[in-house]
């Protein structure tokens, strides 16, 4: 029998629901953003072991891989939740990449500057619709 998903959603988090990915915007008009996988996300890829980024000036279209995670039994590929041209990967991240399992909200994967703000943050949704999201897959999931 498979565990139960056991996590926090923040509030104060933009959420995509087709790759259980977050993005938290760094300014009000979202010249630039972090991005990172939910917990939820880390719970149904498994105990992350390794993270790669895209190297800095890519530009990622929305929905396509921003890097890549290792996993026990399989390499992701990490799903970008908007389009952007990334300014950083997570070296630390990188080099340490346990602290994804232990805090998914810290361990961000890239910080980049939004391609189309306006209509990437129209798919976003907020912490709300994203737990119902969870909970129409697991339905006794428990939010910390």
């Amino acid at each position: 029998m498979r565990e139960t998903f056991r996590g926090p959603i923040p509030a104060d988090l933009l959420y995509d629901t087709e790759h259980d990915m977050w993005v938290r915007p760094l300014d009000a008009a979202g010249g630039e953003v972090l991005v990172g996988a939910t917990a939820y996300g880390i719970f149904l890829a498994g105990e992350v072991i390794a993270f790669t980024a895209k190297p800095r000036g890519a530009t990622v279209e929305r929905g396509r891989g921003l890097g890549t995670i290792e996993c026990a039994k399989t390499v992701l590929a990490v799903h970008a939740p908007l389009g952007f041209v990334l300014l950083e990967g997570n070296e630390a991240l990188e080099e340490r990449p346990a602290q994804a399992n232990r805090d998914p909200y810290a361990a961000w994967m890239a910080r980049g500057r939004p391609t189309d703000w306006a209509a990437d943050r129209a798919r976003l949704v907020d912490a709300a619709a994203y737990r119902a999201h969870v909970l129409r897959s697991e339905p006794a999931a428990e939010f910390a």
